[in-house]
């Protein structure tokens, strides 16, 4: 009877389940500097925290980011995918466990048969009822290693939604500083056009009064032209970045209730001192860097279900059922039960199996390399960002020195071609001169606070993985998604 020795060989089979054959996570031997060579603050500066933007001190910035993050459809498609990847780690969790199934069935036939030339009919009827039953051990671990590759893709897409809030809040803060800084600079056009037309009036009656050429008229009329032409293109710039900020927070063009309170003037904003600490640390602090990191787990876990492909699978099922002759009816059944096991080995496919491993080896030397360009990436940004905010900072004081001394020269050299001791070729210059000043102070005071925001976003913008958020499919699917689910 060869029953106990199967049931032996089952139970060793049983006993060795879940060995993987999985190998180390490969890891890159990256070596990191142990300063930064860029310093924008002194070590007091506080890190960025996870609600950063909190730092420009502007309540509607507060509001445009949350508007931002409830109703922007990037981020929902972040989250889907989310939710998508949850639903794969369910579906390879279902591995572990036996499958079941039910049938039933009933039938009804009539045969006619010829009997001394007299064709009679036979009815018959049956009925059936069973449950089959079926289970893959995992000897080598491959369902299992396949678990561990869908629970780290899952962090992997977790990374990507926490990355991809931080780049929208990011984009709403720079876009929302350009539509600031296009607004003032619309301003500021309108106020050099006021100052150019008072002092075409000036040159106006001087030249009523023979004291001034009508050269200088027509250049004065000239430098008035040329300011009244520029505001009509500025106002197209900010209606224009007023609509990609509304677009951003997932409203159509013009229907953004946040955006039609007056807008603040760019210069009320505070710059935040932001505090970079140790490149070692930007590793933890990067939800772009840990999801290339989760990635590797996942084509580790990869190679070692397709090593496991090279080895045989053992399956256990059993049947069992009842029978009977009347329909619809199981009185006086017939019973069967079955148990069986499987042993099944790939003997020749081509090099299909080994290929699979080898493509497995190949993505995750393929996902260091990735992994490896992330962490590069990040260091050059965090970089350039400390240089960049260091640069413009020292800019933006000689600027305002450069626009109060142009406000001095415009005024004395009206007085002075006022009172005839100077030629409007001075007036000219130095209009000049302080229009540009002021116009460049706008672009340095935008510029410094986009630096704080590229800081931010490029030192992870305070973002932890155990801080990683979770995802409620219904609050972020749509409502008209929702209510087809119901349908």
């Amino acid at each position: 009877m060869t029953t106990f020795p199967t049931l032996s060989a089952l139970a060793c089979a049983v006993l060795f389940a879940g060995c993987s054959l999985t190998g180390p996570v490969a890891r890159s031997d990256l070596a990191l500097p142990a300063q930064w060579h860029e310093t924008a603050s002194d070590g007091s500066a506080a890190l960025p925290s996870p609600d950063w933007w909190r730092g420009f001190a502007s309540p509607q910035l507060d509001a445009l980011i949350a508007d931002a993050f409830a109703g922007s459809p990037d981020l929902r498609v972040q989250a889907e995918r989310v939710i998508q990847a949850e639903l794969t780690l369910r579906s390879t969790n279902s591995s572990l466990f036996p499958n079941l199934k039910l049938s039933s069935g009933s039938g009804w036939s009539r045969r006619f048969d010829d009997i001394n030339g007299t064709t009679s009919p036979t009815n018959s009827e049956n009925a059936s009822f069973g449950l089959s039953a079926s289970y893959e051990i995992d000897l080598w671990g491959r369902v299992a290693a396949s678990i561990a590759s869908d629970e780290a893709g899952l962090a992997a897409s977790r990374f990507d939604f926490d990355s991809a809030r931080l780049s929208l809040a990011a984009s709403v803060a720079t876009t929302w500083f350009e539509y600031l800084a296009s607004f003032e600079q619309l301003e500021i056009a309108r106020e050099n056009l006021a100052i150019a037309e008072r002092v075409f009036k000036v040159v106006e009656a001087r030249h009523r009064n023979g004291s001034a050429s009508s050269l200088d008229l027509s250049r004065q009329k000239t430098t008035v032209l040329n300011q009244r032409a520029q505001i009509e293109p500025l106002e197209v710039q900010v209606r224009q970045t007023r609509r990609a900020l509304e677009i951003l927070c997932g409203h159509p063009p013009g229907a953004a209730p946040l955006l039609q309170q007056p807008a603040a003037l760019i210069a009320t904003l505070a710059i935040p001192t932001i505090g970079a600490g140790l490149p070692s640390e930007l590793l933890l602090r990067r939800p772009d860097i840990a999801a290339a990191e989760a990635r590797l787990v996942a084509a580790a876990a990869n190679i070692g279900a397709a090593r496991a492909a090279l080895f045989p699978s053992i399956s256990l099922s059993g049947n069992g059922g009842l029978s009977g002759i009347l329909l619809f009816s199981l009185a006086n059944p017939a019973a069967t039960l079955s148990v069986s096991a499987s042993l099944a080995q790939t003997v020749f496919d081509g090099g299909k199996l080994r290929a699979a491993v080898d493509s497995a080896r190949s993505k995750e030397r393929e996902l260091l390399e990735t992994y490896r360009k992330a962490i590069l990436t990040s260091l050059k940004e965090v970089e350039d960002a400390l240089s960049n905010a260091v640069r413009d900072a020292h800019q933006e004081e000689a600027q305002i020195q450069i626009l109060a001394e142009a406000e001095r020269s415009l005024h004395l050299a009206e007085l002075r071609y006022r009172e005839g001791a100077d030629d409007l070729l001075s007036v000219l210059t130095a209009q000049t001169t302080r229009f540009s000043a002021q116009g460049q102070l706008a672009k340095l005071r935008q510029a410094r606070l986009t630096d704080a925001v590229n800081l931010y976003k490029a030192l992870g913008g305070g973002w932890r993985a155990e801080d990683s958020v979770a995802v409620v499919p219904v609050a972020t699917a749509p409502a008209s998604a929702q209510n087809a689910d119901r349908r």
